[in-house]
């Protein structure tokens, strides 16, 4: 993919809607690790320090296409995890969990040999993160936590708009084409919608015990984060970062990724990455 592809701006998603984000490339290495009832889709790229990208609710690993070509060519090995009954990521029964998500990480960790990664987390990819942060941190080199609250008052009421239509609309569509459900969107969107509604449920005093390197990020826009929520995860965080993405919303990483990259690549650098 060439640089001037990603220069591209789609604030209002008309592309996104339209053709998704821009393919992956070819996989290093692809499969399904089985954990805890479900099969869980992973893929490898490259080689490096490596960077393991988790998607939002919703969504899938192909939401991340404009920054797996940037990370590899920063000199990463990025790692992609589609959670569980996203994607091509099966489930089973039993209730979406943000740390059950989080266990189903490890275990792709583990299939792949990586004892250690930064993570970069998208809205509730962001919650996977930094429940991996917590639990699990000696895996952990660091986490970008974009656009997601760690306990339900941090969300704004919902209020629709074309934009979060538009995505809503690809994920139906991506969702019939990947899934092995593909009858089942409405169901999935239920299910990841009670889990979104009443979890995560993290205090202060847990947030306080992060020992790992965090940014919380939001986008100047982010139509359902509160932006002191924000403020009071980097501030419960020891030593955590803030910064604001100015001009894009909740979808930044698809409206204009060479925005959301340049801030990407700067909190890895800080990693020594």
């Amino acid at each position: 993919m060439s640089l001037i592809a990603m220069e591209f701006d789609d604030d209002e998603l008309i592309h996104f809607e339209a053709h998704g984000a821009t393919p992956l490339p070819p996989a290093a290495v692809d499969g399904h690790v089985a954990h805890e009832g479900a099969r869980i889709w992973y893929a490898s790229y490259g080689a490096g320090p490596p960077v393991i990208l988790l998607h939002g609710g919703l969504g899938h690993s192909g939401n991340w296409g404009y920054q797996v070509p940037a990370l590899l060519r920063s000199g990463h090995r990025v790692v992609l995890v589609d959670s569980r009954g996203h994607g091509r990521s099966t489930r089973d029964g039993r209730p979406y969990t943000y740390e059950l998500m989080a266990a189903d990480v490890l275990a792709v960790m583990d299939e792949l040999h990586l004892d250690k990664a930064a993570i970069i987390g998208w809205s509730d990819g962001a919650c996977i993160a930094l429940i991996l942060a917590m639990t699990a941190p000696s895996r952990v080199e660091g986490v970008f936590f974009f656009a997601c609250n760690m306990d339900p008052s941090g969300t704004l009421e919902f209020v629709p708009t074309p934009v979060i239509d538009r995505c809503f609309s690809r994920h139906a569509k991506d969702y019939a084409a990947l899934s092995t459900t593909p009858d089942d969107f409405n169901p999935f969107v239920e299910a990841v919608s009670l889990m979104m509604r009443t979890e995560p449920n993290y205090q202060a005093a847990e947030l306080g015990l992060i020992r790992v390197p965090v940014a919380v990020v939001l986008a100047e826009h982010d139509e359902f984060i509160k932006p002191d929520h924000a403020e009071y995860l980097a501030r419960s965080i020891p030593n955590a970062e803030m910064i604001y993405l100015t001009g894009v919303s909740h979808f930044a990483p698809l409206q204009r990724p060479s925005q959301f990259n340049a801030a990407v690549e700067s909190f890895l650098d800080g990693l020594g990455s």
